[in-house]
C-alpha cells in the first residue's frame, strides 16, 4: 500500500505547486491538506486552500489555531500594521514569528494520529522574505526535534526550498497546477486579483513574468 502524506496548505502559491508536487508522487488518494486558522487578517486565505483542496480532489482539514492572532506584532495577524518592508537585514514586520514551527508541529501531530510520516512544505531559502523559519538548517533541526519529541521517523518535504519564484512557476506548469493558481491568494493586502503593489505581489509577477507564463491569477 502506498504511503500517504500530509501537506501544509496555506492557500497561496507555494503551497499549491507542493500540494501537485504531493499529488505526483504519491497519488490523489493519498495526499491529505492540512490548512491552519492562526487568526490571519485576510480570511480569504481560507477559502482559497478549501478551494484548491477541492479542485485537486484531496481530503481537506482546517484546524483552529488563533493563538498566533492573540500575541498580534504583526502585519498579518494586527489590523493595526501596515505591510512594510523592513530595511537592511532586520525582518519584515510580515514574518509571524514561530508560525512554520509551530504548523509543522501540529502537522506532525495530526500524521502521527493518523499513522503518517512524511510532511510537505512550501518554505523556501531562495526567493522569500528573509524569514529564518524557511531556511534549510531551520527545517533539518526540526525534523529531528520532531522526530525525537513523538518518537517516529518524520520526513518533511521541500520542494521548493532551493528554487527560484521562476523555477517554482515552472515547476508548477510542468505539474498541471497552472488552473489551480486561479483560485490561489498571495497578495499582503488580501485582494483578489491581488494589488501587484506589495511584496508578495511583487515577487509572484517576478517568477511568472521571467517564466514566460500568464499568471492565471491575473485573469479572474
Amino acid at each position: 500500500m502506498a504511503s500517504k502524506v500530509v501537506v501544509v496548505l496555506s492557500g497561496g502559491q507555494d503551497s499549491t505547486t507542493c500540494l501537485y508536487w504531493a499529488l505526483d508522487r504519491f497519488g490523489v488518494d493519498n495526499v491529505l491538506a492540512l490548512t491552519f486558522d492562526y487568526g490571519q487578517r485576510h480570511r480569504i486565505e481560507l477559502d482559497c486552500a478549501a478551494n484548491v483542496a477541492q479542485h485537486a480532489r484531496v481530503a481537506h482539514t482546517t484546524l483552529p489555531i488563533d493563538t498566533f492572532l492573540a500575541l498580534g506584532g504583526n502585519a498579518l495577524t494586527d489590523a493595526g500594521i501596515a505591510v512594510d518592508e523592513a530595511p537592511g537585514n532586520a525582518l519584515p514586520n510580515t514574518f509571524v514569528p514561530g508560525r512554520n514551527l509551530i504548523f509543522l508541529t501540529f502537522a506532525a501531530a495530526f500524521a502521527w494520529q493518523r499513522d503518517i510520516v512524511d510532511l510537505v512544505t512550501g518554505v523556501a531559502q531562495t526567493d522569500y522574505s528573509g524569514y529564518p523559519d524557511c531556511r534549510r538548517d531551520t527545517i533539518d533541526e526540526l525534523e529531528k526535534t520532531l522526530g525525537l519529541g513523538m518518537q517516529r521517523e518524520f520526513k518533511i518535504h521541500t520542494p521548493l526550498m532551493n528554487l527560484s519564484k521562476k523555477e517554482t512557476v515552472e515547476m508548477a506548469r510542468d505539474l498541471g497546477a497552472l488552473d489551480a493558481m486561479a483560485l490561489t491568494h498571495t497578495c499582503y493586502n488580501g485582494l483578489r486579483p491581488p494589488c501587484g503593489e506589495c511584496p508578495a505581489c511583487r515577487l509572484r509577477a517576478k517568477g511568472f513574468l521571467e517564466a514566460g507564463i500568464a499568471d492565471p491569477l491575473e485573469s479572474i
